[in-house]
């Protein structure tokens, strides 16, 4: 367990908001929300990914362009903008929007984990889905979801209608990579998979080999676009990143989601509650 000394927090009605100096790295800091670690961020280098599924969703950004060339990208779900500064590190003069629901995290982010002015990223406060029904079509390459309340992602975030909106927003060719939360049989990533393909033609799942089989509660990134997505390059990261992952996709997928169905606004629910003491670091 990597040790951490707390150095800030701030505390507001609900849920508790911390900053926590990360011991092992200088300069970097673990953001927890409700005493769920939520993002971690290294300010010296923000080409450094601590969470297994924050380097996944890297991956992904990784193969939307050629190297080093700027792309548009949304963010439901701010956090301490992890993501957002790789991809301004990696790909200079990318555009970025990010939305978040709780303006006291984005202050704090704000004011004591400030990312590079150079980098063109602007943060908004309010409801992901309604934020993402007002951008415009065809406007993003790339869509990230990674939004929690309480450790779940919101029903909202999970039915044919949202993935429909995400379809509309992004360019011919964009994707979105979607964080989901879940262990057991699967139940509600299944049904995430049939969901997504309900809209995207295309489709991709990557998780820890374990969480992959249900054998223990964990992240899986869902990747959709309606273009052919790079599953051979991302194959090959997954596999190469030190906490090694699977990539299923095609047949395969289609397999892992036999007997799901699409879920609609009308019966959609939150993703499942992680067993206490899951996300400890």
């Amino acid at each position: 367990m990597r040790r951490r000394n707390s150095d800030t927090s701030t505390t507001g009605d609900s849920p508790e908001v911390e900053l926590m100096r990360d011991a092992d790295r200088p300069d970097s800091w673990l953001l927890v929300v409700g005493g769920t670690p939520q993002s971690h961020v290294d300010l010296s280098d923000p080409t450094y990914l601590d969470f297994e599924y924050i380097r996944r969703l890297g991956h992904v950004a990784d193969l939307m362009a050629p190297p080093g060339q700027p792309i548009d990208a949304l963010h439901l779900g701010a956090g301490a903008l992890t993501l957002a500064r790789y991809i301004a590190a990696t790909r200079p003069g990318s555009r970025q929007r990010a939305v978040d629901i709780d303006a006291r995290l984005v202050e704090l982010v704000r004011g004591s984990l400030p990312w590079d002015r150079r980098a063109d990223i602007r943060v908004g406060i309010g409801d992901a889905r309604t934020w993402l029904e007002q951008r415009r079509t065809g406007s993003a390459d790339l869509l990230v979801c990674d939004v929690f309340a309480g450790a779940r992602t919101p029903a909202a975030l999970t039915s044919v209608e949202f993935y429909t909106e995400a379809a509309r927003v992004l360019r011919p060719g964009g994707v979105i990579a979607a964080n989901v939360g879940d262990g057991g049989r699967l139940r509600h990533t299944r049904a995430q998979v049939a969901t997504a393909a309900a809209v995207f033609p295309s489709g991709a799942l990557i998780a820890e080999p374990g969480v992959m089989r249900g054998r223990r509660f964990g992240n899986l990134v869902l990747v959709g676009s309606a273009a052919a997505l790079p599953v051979d390059d991302l194959t090959r990261r997954a596999h190469r990143d030190p906490d090694m992952a699977r990539l299923i996709s095609g047949p395969e997928l289609e397999r892992f989601a036999t007997g799901a169905s699409p879920v609609h606004d009308a019966t959609a629910d939150d993703s499942p509650a992680p067993p206490d003491g899951v996300f400890v670091r």
